[in-house]
């Protein structure tokens, strides 16, 4: 049985999320984030970790954040502490808990998954308050990743698409001095790699205000292992 998390929402607060007003929501942080954009454009560093710091404490973020891990495939997986949030009572009390003073991740919910040489793709699952707080972190994230990022990158890019990506092979090799040779390269095992200190600590001098954030990770998953 799946341990349902119980909080003190009033029943007229229940109410309420049925009636928020998603496209307004969307287009209050979709201002900030071009803000945002805008100030690492201008190398102002320092105003852009300030918006960052009043978009992740806004409440339009939050909620949209909790609608975004509530409504996603893996919404009905729980993480380790087996608890999901299904009802409108428990996706608006999460929005009232989502903070950071006292915020520590949980240990990440391990799950193997046939690959087709027969091997296993481990596959970590954080509980849905990570969830939230990593979708809510994102929203101040993707304005910089987008504005810093290569012109020509194409994967999970907001608004590009793999018809995005040919269009631009053709230019680039349709010219009588193109290159001949096209490489493909593919980095083993670079997710699990990576260093999350050196990404941390990238992303904090660009303007992101996640430095203080303690991110699940690999180590900290391998305590617990499901």
């Amino acid at each position: 049985m799946t341990k349902e998390q119980s909080f003190g929402a009033s029943s007229h607060k229940v109410s309420e999320w049925q009636a928020i007003d998603w496209p307004k929501l969307r287009d209050n942080v979709r201002r900030l984030q071009l803000r945002i954009a805008k100030a690492i454009r201008a190398g102002k560093y320092g105003k852009a970790r300030a918006l960052s710091w009043l978009l992740t404490h806004s409440r339009s973020a939050k909620l949209l954040a909790v609608k975004r891990v509530t409504e996603n495939k893996g919404a009905k997986t729980p993480g380790v502490d087996n608890v999901r949030w299904r009802t409108d009572r428990q996706k608006y009390a999460a929005v009232q808990h989502l903070k950071r003073r006292g915020y520590r991740p949980l240990p990440l919910r391990r799950h193997y998954i046939p690959k087709k040489n027969g091997k296993l793709r481990p596959l970590s699952i954080p509980t849905m308050r990570d969830r939230a707080v990593q979708a809510l972190h994102a929203l101040a994230l993707k304005p910089i990743a987008e504005t810093v990022a290569d012109r020509n990158s194409y994967g999970f890019r907001e608004g590009r698409s793999c018809a995005d990506a040919i269009g631009q092979c053709f230019c680039a090799l349709a010219k009588s001095y193109a290159p001949v040779w096209v490489l493909e390269g593919d980095i083993k095992s670079c997710f699990d790699r990576i260093s999350h200190k050196w990404f941390l600590a990238l992303e904090a001098c660009r303007g992101c205000d996640i430095k203080p954030i303690p991110w699940p990770c690999r180590s900290e998953s391998r305590r617990n292992v499901w």
